[in-house]
């Protein structure tokens, strides 16, 4: 019996080892309306430029600690806001700038929250992985892989206990997906009957190591909680309209009363895991390819222009975007410190 091979290029892309996610054509795949598709634009490409203003600020030396950009995944959380509720909760891992995003918070508060200023999200004291917003129904970047899986069952429990209408979403990776907590919020999920979501955003690489060499039945994640007897799916987490649509068929299995449900994007991520990471375990073929046909945002932008939408509109969008991220960028890099003060706040005991 041979043993498997270790080398990190013999590994196949993934896009030739996952059962393709949504396997019908795209004019018969989910769909939004033409004001829906420009909504999502606007959100997926916001989140790409402060990510890449980011990206800038930390090469600068204006963001120390980790950063870890979401470029190339925009499409997952774009989705999922997209089919939240008003009153549902989302609670998400490290790589977390886009779901701040996605709840509508203001860029300026955020990037200065990554540059530590007295004016960010958390005041300063957060930084890039862990903000909250009690206001905004975001209940934080977590470090520590796998945390949002027992905080946001925690939180699901909340929710059947006051006998709200509320559903939590709890975003990991396809690395989480291998922590026991993991399995253990499964059980408990289902076994109380929990309203609550688990999207797994598996982008085919914890830190360096490819889901095939780290995750047994790697192309199928989405089945890890039939143990418990949760339901699971797997979607095209490029497509925000196959993420919407699954998105909005969870929500609804999980406020019916009916518990837990699992939905495994698959998505892409083409930075490194963090800014200090050259991401050398993958070739520079493999990142092209996703770049050029599988683009969340240029799977959209080609939508809207075959259904009527010039390029000069587009274009317009795009700078108005830029000049939202670059007042924010300039806002964090003028704002002040925090007062040595703030080290004594905030704080229980």
């Amino acid at each position: 019996m041979t043993s498997p091979s270790l080398n990190p290029g013999a590994a196949n892309f993934w896009m030739d080892q996952v059962p393709t996610p949504n396997p019908t054509p795209p004019s018969d795949g989910p769909r939004l309306s033409p004001d829906e598709e420009l909504s999502a634009y606007r959100r997926m490409l916001l989140i790409r430029r402060f990510e890449e203003k980011a990206g800038q600020l930390y090469g600068m030396g204006f963001i120390a600690g980790f950063c870890h950009l979401y470029i190339g995944q925009e499409a997952v959380v774009t989705g999922m806001m997209m089919a939240l509720g008003e009153d549902d909760q989302i609670i998400t891992a490290y790589r977390d700038h886009g779901h701040m995003l996605s709840t509508g918070m203001d860029p300026k508060g955020v990037m200065a929250e990554l540059t530590g200023r007295r004016h960010g999200i958390s005041k300063g004291k957060g930084g890039s992985m862990h903000m909250f917003s009690v206001e905004k129904n975001f209940f934080g970047g977590h470090g520590i892989v796998g945390t949002p899986a027992p905080l946001g069952t925690g939180l699901a429990f909340a929710n059947k206990y006051r006998g709200n209408d509320s559903v939590c979403v709890s975003f990991f990776g396809e690395g989480a997906a291998n922590q026991g907590q993991v399995y253990e919020s499964f059980n408990m999920a289902s076994l109380w009957k929990l309203p609550v979501v688990y999207v797994i955003e598996n982008n085919h690489y914890a830190l360096g190591t490819s889901v095939e060499r780290s995750s047994a039945h790697s192309e199928e994640l989405y089945h890890r909680g039939a143990a418990f007897g949760v339901a699971g799916e797997q979607v095209d987490g490029m497509d925000v309209a196959a993420v919407e649509d699954a998105g909005k068929r969870a929500l609804a299995h999980a406020r019916s009363g009916k518990g837990p449900m699992i939905l495994e994007m698959l998505t892409y991520r083409y930075r490194g895991h963090s800014m200090s990471d050259p991401a050398k375990y993958r070739t520079r073929e493999e990142v092209k390819d996703m770049r050029e046909h599988h683009d969340p945002i240029e799977l959209v932008r080609k939508r809207l222009l075959k259904a009527g939408r010039s390029e000069d509109e587009l274009k317009d969008i795009d700078r108005e975007i830029r000049s939202v991220v670059n007042e924010a960028a300039a806002f964090a890099q003028s704002d002040p410190e925090p007062d040595p003060s703030e080290l004594h706040t905030d704080v229980v005991a």
